[in-house]
């Protein structure tokens, strides 16, 4: 149902403005990957990203098995700085194909809401890079014997460190994901709290799968976030839901005028 027309738009036609949404957000993300890489490029970061392990090398330097490895490293940073750059775009592009069928007062949140889901990502890339990061480094470090000769890659690494990095902020767009279903209408605070115990398995689950390794603290360090963040959505919902009842109350009440007006003048 779109607001503005009070019409409704043909299925189709909904495919193919997804479509075009989907195109836009794609070329957005591939623009922002190519202004990330020539940014990086300017800087030394592999320098930068060396910061967690560089303690354990011992004045050692990471070493790399292919000629390609350097420009590989570079590309994975790229990859998650370019997310961040054209996540406002992208976000822009769902909220655009969802505003038809929210109020006039709903659309006024797009710059909270852009402001908010870029926080939430970059929060996530930060806690994994500066909290969670040196913990699994250090962590496995401490597993160092005297009949072994630690000989870390480059890619190895930064491939680890990019891969989390990249999971935490996405995972941490799940309030945003949820509020947007409340929005809609398909999720209610009751049907959060019922599932409240499958959402803590679910979180544990997440955690093992997108963090890489087998490391516990990874595991946890995600899994823990990620609930605070679900309760943080379900109080949230509360006032979207709200609203909705709101809304709902003040529309039937009009159809219910509209409908006694009607029976008065028929029986006038």
């Amino acid at each position: 149902m779109d607001r503005h027309t009070g019409g409704e738009m043909p299925f189709l036609d909904h495919l193919e403005e997804l479509r075009w949404r989907i195109i836009w957000s794609l070329a957005a993300l591939v623009v922002g990957v190519g202004l990330a890489f020539l940014l990086l490029m300017k800087i030394d970061v592999i320098g930068l990203l060396e910061g967690p392990i560089k303690p354990y090398l011992h004045g050692r330097k990471l070493v790399y098995t292919h000629p390609g490895d350097p420009f590989t490293i570079v590309l994975n940073a790229s990859i998650v700085l370019g997310i961040v750059i054209a996540l406002p775009f992208i976000i822009y592009q769902i909220w655009a194909f969802v505003a038809p069928a929210l109020y006039k007062h709903e659309k006024k949140l797009v710059i909270p809401v852009f402001a908010f889901a870029t926080f939430l990502f970059l929060s996530g890339v930060c806690l994994s890079f500066f909290v969670v990061l040196p913990l699994a480094v250090e962590w496995l470090m401490s597993f160092q014997t005297q009949a072994l000769e630690p000989m870390i890659t480059a890619s190895e690494y930064f491939g680890f460190a990019t891969s989390m990095a990249l999971a935490f902020g996405l995972c941490f767009e799940l309030p945003i994901v949820i509020l947007a279903l409340a929005a809609l209408g398909i999720v209610t605070p009751q049907l959060l709290n019922k599932y409240r115990r499958h959402a803590i398995v679910a979180c544990v689950i997440i955690g093992a799968f997108l963090t890489p390794g087998d490391l516990v603290w990874t595991t946890i360090a995600m899994a823990v976030p990620l609930y605070f963040l679900y309760e943080v959505s379900v109080v949230l919902t509360y006032g979207v839901y709200k609203r909705r009842l709101r809304r709902q109350a003040k529309r039937d009440a009009e159809s219910a005028e509209v409908e006694g007006a009607e029976r008065r003048g028929a029986t006038a």
